[in-house]
C-alpha cells in the first residue's frame, strides 16, 4: 500500500521549532498515533521509522518528531530534562489535534517509553500505549551516565557520550528525573498497555519491563522479544513489533472498516498462530491480551515464552488461587495471600496407587499451596478441600471432548 510523508513543524514546549514526520497512509486514516523515539535517538531511527511505516500501511498514520535539541529540531539539549520531553509530546499531540485529529495510540521507545507512560494521562484521547524496551524510571538513565554523574554533580554540567553521540547534560536532568512519580503514573494510566522488551536487553533490562508490568492495572499485555537488541536494529525484530503492535491497537483503537483489526473474539475463544521465531514459537491471543509459547532451546526451540504444559500449570494454579479467594472472602477469613507452585511430571501408572489406569504412563500434577494470613487449622483444612473444586481442576479430572475442525485456507 501507498503511503505518504509530510515533513511538519511545530513549537515544542520551550518554544523552540520541532521538525517532525508525519507517516500518512494512501487514504483517510482511520486513526492517528504519536511515537516518542528513545534518548538518543532521533525520529529518523530505523525502528522508529519502519515501526510508523507499518502503521500507515494499515492505515494508522504517526507523527514522530525529534525532542528539543536533537536532530533537526532547534533549541538546546543541554537546557533540556526528562520533564520537558514529556511537554514535547504534549505540544505533539495539541498539534495533531488541532491540525487533524488527537492521537489514540501512543507508542514510546526507551526512554521515550518512560516518557510516553507520563504524558499519557495528559492526552485524554489516548486510549492504547506501547512501551518498547522502556525503563519503569527514568533514573534508569543514571547507570548509563556512569562515571559522568561525579562531574555533573561537580560542575554542573558534563559532556558525555551515549550511543556514539556527545551530549551537554546538566545537573537539572539529574534532579528532575529523581523526582518523577513514575510508578503513580503507570498505576493510573487506566488505558490498554502493550509493553514490548528483549530478554537480552543490555542497555534495559528485561526486570525493568517487570516493573512496568507489574505496576500497571489491565488491560495489560506483554510481549516477549527474544534476541532483539535495544534498538531494534535488525529489520525482523522493527517488523514483529510493527505488526503485533498493529494488531493490538486495533482492538482499542475501534477503528471503523479496518480489515486488519481482528474480530473480537467469542467468549472463552484463544487465537494460537506459528510467529516465525524459530521452530516453535506462537502468538497466543486471548481477549485482549497477547503473549508468547514456546519450547526451551533443550529441545529446539527458543524460550521465548512458556511452554504448552507450562500454561497448562500455570491454569492450574490460576484457577486455585482464585477459587480459594472467592471462597475465604464470602467465609470473611483472614486470607491475606495465596501462592500455588504446580508442578507437571509423567509417571508409570502402576506406581499410582488411586489410578484406575494400570498401564503405560499417566500425568501427573503436583499442586503446592501456601496460605498467608491468621487461618486456623480447620480453616486451612477445608481450603485445601476446596482447592480441589476449582473448574481447572474439574476439568482435567473429567472427561474432556476435543472436537477438530479443519478450516479451508482463506
Amino acid at each position: 500500500m501507498a503511503i505518504r510523508r509530510e515533513k511538519i513543524t511545530f513549537p515544542g514546549v520551550q518554544g523552540a521549532t520541532l521538525a517532525a514526520s508525519l507517516e500518512l497512509p494512501a487514504g483517510r486514516p482511520a486513526a492517528y498515533a504519536l511515537f516518542a523515539h528513545c534518548f538518543t535517538c532521533t525520529k529518523d531511527n530505523f525502528a522508529a521509522v519502519r515501526i510508523s511505516r507499518a502503521l500507515a500501511e494499515r492505515d494508522i498514520a504517526v507523527l514522530r518528531f525529534d525532542f528539543t535539541g536533537l536532530g533537526h529540531s532547534e533549541g538546546d539539549f543541554a537546557n533540556t530534562d526528562f520533564s520537558s520531553n514529556v511537554g514535547d509530546l504534549v505540544a505533539a499531540a495539541d498539534w495533531l489535534r488541532a491540525q487533524h485529529e488527537a492521537p489514540r495510540l501512543l507508542i514510546g521507545h526507551s526512554l521515550g517509553g518512560a516518557a510516553a507512560l507520563m504524558a499519557a494521562g495528559r492526552m485524554p484521547e489516548i486510549l492504547a500505549v506501547a512501551t518498547i524496551g522502556a525503563p519503569s524510571d527514568p533514573r534508569h538513565l543514571r547507570k548509563a551516565l556512569g562515571g559522568s554523574i561525579d562531574a555533573i554533580e561537580r560542575d554542573g554540567e558534563a559532556e558525555v557520550t551515549l550511543g556514539g553521540r556527545s551530549f551537554r547534560i546538566r545537573r537539572q536532568f539529574l534532579d528532575d528525573i529523581a523526582a518523577q512519580p513514575m510508578r503513580e503514573a503507570i498505576a493510573s494510566l487506566h488505558k490498554a498497555l502493550l509493553v514490548f522488551h528483549a530478554p537480552r536487553d543490555e542497555v534495559v533490562g528485561i526486570e525493568e519491563a517487570g516493573e512496568i508490568f507489574r505496576a500497571a492495572r489491565h488491560p495489560k499485555s506483554f510481549v516477549s522479544l527474544d534476541d532483539a537488541d535495544h534498538l531494534l536494529s535488525r529489520k525482523a525484530d522493527a517488523v514483529y513489533v510493527a505488526d503485533v503492535l498493529a494488531a493490538w491497537a486495533g482492538r482499542y483503537l475501534a477503528v471503523s472498516g479496518d480489515e486488519t483489526a481482528p474480530a473480537a473474539p467469542e467468549a472463552g475463544e484463544v487465537t494460537v498462530a506459528e510467529n516465525g521465531v524459530g521452530r516453535f514459537g506462537q502468538d497466543v491471543t486471548a481477549g485482549p491480551h497477547l503473549f508468547h509459547a514456546d519450547e526451551p532451546p533443550s529441545v529446539g526451540g527458543q524460550g521465548s515464552g512458556p511452554t504448552p504444559y507450562q500454561l497448562l500449570s500455570a491454569a492450574l494454579g490460576a484457577c486455585t488461587t482464585m477459587t480459594l479467594r472467592l471462597y475465604a472472602d464470602q467465609k470473611k477469613w483472614p486470607l491475606e495471600r495465596t501462592t500455588v507452585t504446580v508442578r507437571h511430571t509423567r509417571i508409570h501408572a502402576e506406581d499410582c496407587a488411586q489410578c484406575e489406569t494400570r498401564e503405560g504412563r499417566i500425568d501427573r500434577f503436583e499442586r503446592e499451596i501456601v496460605l498467608e494470613g491468621a487461618l486456623d487449622i480447620d480453616q486451612r483444612r477445608r481450603m485445601a478441600e476446596i482447592a480441589d473444586k476449582c473448574p481447572v481442576h474439574r476439568t482435567l479430572r473429567s472427561e474432556v471432548q476435543i472436537l477438530t475442525i479443519l478450516k479451508p485456507q482463506a
